[in-house]
């Protein structure tokens, strides 16, 4: 079977909307993929600002912003399928949508981004809400990736992804695994604003600064990284709690990000450890495959690649089409097996009560 279809991402880093046309190809329960159109189109300034106050907003103002969202994807996602000539071709279209509110704990997640809107302006099924199911059978709803990286990115043991929040999965003798490490992108995206830059190009700015020892040891020390997973990270995580305690210190940014860039190492390292102790032979040579817009920071990646050194852990980098829309690559996926009623998210990783079928269908 072959599916053609759209999938979209919008990270917590804010940077925009990711958009992938993929053929996605079933024989016998083996997936193979072909990214055939991609598109990264970043916010305007405006929509940066929307997304990043939808949780202060009141229940009537969010809910027309939902609606607002789901238009303005969905006239973007037109405009892609005319700049790429996908008129006739395309399936249907998984989206994700932008997550405001994740709280488990109260078995609740909010993505902004109406499906029935996108279908109404495209003309094309929508599958979307994609959390929803997992989150009402008790998981975490988070990370809904690792099934993609199961069916079309075997090969290795662990998968890490770097966005807003890095997440890292891992193939266990028990199953996969999977969880939140920190925030990443979104917190020291939020430093290098204080030097008028909207990121990091490369970690120059951390590869220059002086790490602050105490800083991280404070860092290091938050609660969360104590926790056992299953566990998931709400976005406001690295925006009300990490981002405003280094701010507040008498530190440069460079030292700042070069601290944070530490802390970032320290947490997958220990998170590696902690997987790698799980498998069936500790001390076997391993693969980690690193995708999200930090596989793109040289310093970081470098940074982990140290930590990970002792731990016989060998790191890869794809392609950059796979780094920039594994993501939306996924949700497409997700979106594909959806359709086919097949289950697309593992209780294994997000600690839900049984594997589930998530996404509301939208038909116009």
């Amino acid at each position: 079977m072959v599916y053609n279809v759209i999938g979209t991402m919008s990270g917590s880093s804010l940077d925009g909307l990711d958009i992938v046309f993929a053929e996605l190809t079933e024989v016998r329960g083996q997936w193979t993929y072909a990214i055939k159109a991609s598109e990264s189109l970043p916010y305007e300034p405006e929509w940066v600002e929307k997304l990043a106050n939808a949780i202060h907003l009141p229940a009537r103002e969010y809910l027309l912003l939902h609606s607002e969202y789901g238009h303005y994807n969905g006239h973007r996602i037109k405009q892609f399928i005319e700049n790429n000539n996908l008129d006739h071709k395309v399936h249907f279209i998984a989206s994700h949508g932008h997550t405001t509110f994740h709280i488990p704990g109260g078995k609740m997640t909010a993505q902004l981004g109406d499906g029935a809107a996108i279908a109404a302006v495209t003309g094309l099924p929508v599958i979307s809400d994609l959390r929803a199911m997992d989150i009402a059978l008790g998981g975490q709803g988070a990370p809904i990736v690792p099934i993609g990286e199961k069916f079309l990115l075997p090969g290795y043991q662990y998968w890490l992804n770097i966005g807003g929040i890095a997440n890292i999965s891992a193939n266990l003798p028990d199953g996969y695994v999977a969880f939140d490490i920190c925030p990443a992108n979104r917190v020291l995206n939020g430093l290098a604003a204080a030097l008028n830059r909207p990121y990091d190009e490369g970690g120059q700015l951390a590869a220059g600064g002086v790490m602050d020892e105490t800083l991280l040891a404070t860092l290091n020390a938050l609660p969360y990284y104590a926790e056992s997973w299953p566990k998931s990270l709400a976005n406001d995580f690295g925006t009300d709690t990490i981002l405003p305690m280094i701010e507040s210190l008498r530190i440069s940014v460079q030292g700042k990000l070069a601290t944070y860039v530490a802390h970032i190492a320290d947490q997958i390292a220990k998170s590696a450890a902690a997987l790698k102790a799980k498998m069936a032979d500790p001390a076997a040579p391993a693969k980690m495959l690193i995708t999200g817009g930090g596989a793109f920071n040289t310093f970081l990646v470098n940074s982990i690649r140290e930590q990970l050194e002792p731990l016989n852990i060998e790191v890869e980098i794809p392609d950059e089409l796979t780094i920039s829309f594994k993501e939306a690559l996924v949700m497409a996926l997700i979106g594909a097996l959806r359709w086919r009623q097949e289950e697309n998210v593992l209780s294994s990783v997000t600690g839900a009560s049984r594997d589930s079928i998530g996404g509301a269908l939208w038909i116009n």
